[in-house]
């Protein structure tokens, strides 16, 4: 059930922008419909009535003496009603031509002919009082309300001598618009369902990369982090998301990596020292070892005792580090370096190092955290001395470049393999395999000098070459200003 929800959902999402998209297309031909539709109906009525207007003015100048005699005979009146079944033949317009009062005298529509027509007061009254009449009326004769246009036809003085009322079957216009109406649904009913259809595509297009997503995060979730999402054919900013998703796979997988190797070397360095001590003490106990060379085992044990101690404080100190807000102060580089060299002075001596130091008398200020750059150093120095070839020399010494405070330690030893100088800053790694030459260490110290100047943004480089190898790291100096600005 939980799953099917999960569908729903998802579809809920397509069918959102699929409605969403739909409901924009509906709504723009609906609207485009109803302003065509207005402008062109008001156009094509008001161009009727202006066309109506023309022909009963001109079948009212022709009426004019007409309506003027009182006496007319019956030739004048058939020859007017020949003018005016010509007018209306040419514009499917019907004419009355009426006295001043209203009365029909004589008319085109041959569905008049005999019948006693008068016109509403309200048309007689616009023609007489406003100049004219238009608009839509039965005349208190058709079945259905037309379109009317009534003039006054005046004599030379300006009275009043009659009406011409041209007169146009409304259903022909109606017509016309339902013709029209049908043709636009049909067009739009073509166009709504084209624009579905890609609606339908394209809302399905972008979901799919979503859909890939959902299924590489269920993925990672269970601890797969192989599972990438193919970038091609999608839009730009999906590609790009792609992209990002996929350096985000990489970079869980890294971390699992090294959350593997980290849990195997923690085991493997924790185990050496935990099965010396209880070895060496259940002999003891058990008395396989003699009692004259207990003494003996008990120092042995006592030693990796202490070494799994350090070992573990060396773990808390990093997992410290990692955690801690880095102070940022001002300093002299010159008197870290010389702090962590004093603190270097005993080991230095029992390998019989001759130190060549070049660390400037001048203050060299530089910005970052004090006491995490000491360590650095030490760290540095610790390293070069306890893999040098005794009485060699151990180079320290510190530069200014530019920007930058350039501090170096060099030792002269066993050249470092190129493929294994990459490695050399991650945990507990060791140049000697078999952890023999290096027996004490821990393969932490250069793993927490990266740390601390990844914390500092700042960079190391390692070069080894005959028996010479350099670790150089740079520092930010204090008030730095570009000479060249």
């Amino acid at each position: 059930m939980a799953k099917n929800k999960k569908k729903k959902k998802q579809q809920s999402l397509y069918w959102q922008q699929f409605m969403l998209t739909a409901g924009l297309v509906l709504l723009t031909m609906a609207l485009l419909g109803v302003a065509f539709y207005a402008v062109s109906y008001n156009y094509t009525v008001n161009e009727n009535r202006s066309e109506m207007r023309e022909r009963a003015n001109l079948v009212g100048h022709l009426s004019r003496d007409y309506l003027r005699n009182e006496a007319q005979s019956a030739g004048q009146k058939e020859d007017l009603r020949s003018l005016a079944g010509v007018a209306a033949q040419m514009s499917d317009v019907d004419f009355l031509i009426c006295n001043e009062q209203g009365h029909v005298i004589l008319t085109s529509d041959e569905r008049l002919v005999g019948h006693v027509v008068t016109l509403p007061e309200k048309i007689v009254t616009a023609v007489a009082t406003e100049g004219g009449y238009e608009g839509r009326s039965t005349v208190g004769v058709y079945a259905s309300r037309q379109f009317v246009v009534g003039v006054p036809v005046t004599d030379n003085g300006g009275h009043l001598v009659g009406i011409v009322l041209a007169v146009m079957d409304a259903s022909e216009l109606t017509e016309m618009w339902r013709s029209f109406i049908g043709l636009f649904f049909m067009t739009s009913m073509i166009i709504l369902v084209i624009s579905f259809m890609a609606t339908s595509f394209l809302s399905a297009r972008q979901i799919r990369p979503i859909r890939e997503m959902v299924r590489a995060t269920r993925a990672y979730g269970s601890g797969e982090f192989d599972v990438r999402i193919p970038a091609e054919g999608m839009s730009e900013e999906f590609e790009e998301l792609a992209t990002s998703f996929n350096a985000m796979a990489d970079s869980l997988a890294e971390t699992e990596r090294q959350r593997r190797d980290f849990i195997a070397n923690v085991s493997h360095e924790l185990k050496t020292p935990m099965t010396t001590i209880a070895g060496y003490t259940d002999g003891i106990l058990d008395g396989t070892i003699p009692p004259n060379k207990e003494k003996q085992y008990l120092q042995i044990i006592s030693d990796e005792s202490r070494r799994l101690s350090r070992l573990v404080r060396r773990m808390l100190d990093i997992s410290q580090i990692q955690s801690q807000e880095m102070k940022h102060e001002e300093f002299d580089l010159c008197e870290s370096m010389r702090l962590a060299l004093l603190s270097m002075e005993q080991q230095i001596l029992k390998r019989g190092l001759d130190v060549d130091a070049e660390i400037p008398d001048d203050s060299v200020m530089v910005e970052g955290d004090n006491d995490l750059i000491t360590q650095v150093v030490y760290n540095l120095l610790e390293n070069a001395t306890k893999f040098a070839t005794p009485k060699s020399a151990l180079y320290l010494g510190l530069s200014v470049n530019g920007e930058k405070a350039v501090v170096t330690v060099r030792n002269e030893g066993h050249t470092i393999p190129a493929e294994e100088i990459p490695l050399l800053f991650e945990r507990f790694h060791k140049t000697d395999k078999s952890r023999s030459v290096d027996k004490d260490g821990y393969g932490l110290g250069l793993y927490v000098v990266k740390t601390i100047l990844a914390q500092h943004k700042e960079s190391i480089t390692v070069t080894s070459e005959n028996g010479l190898t350099t670790f150089s790291f740079t520092m930010q100096m204090a008030h730095y200003t570009n000479p060249t600005v």
